[in-house]
């Protein structure tokens, strides 16, 4: 069977599905009132100070 090509360029920082994540999960949070998981440190302020 035939094998994949490999990509030509190494992926941008700015692709990475955890930037992408984080940028989508910090929309929502932004205007829903149902929060999201950011990371450690922005989601134990948050949830600590809305409970």
């Amino acid at each position: 069977m035939g094998k994949p090509k490999k990509r030509t360029s190494p992926r941008a920082t700015g692709a990475r599905r955890s930037h992408l994540i984080l940028k989508l999960a910090r929309k929502v949070n932004k205007t829903s009132p149902v929060k999201t998981y950011t990371t450690a440190k922005e989601s134990g302020k948050k949830l600590a100070a809305t409970k």
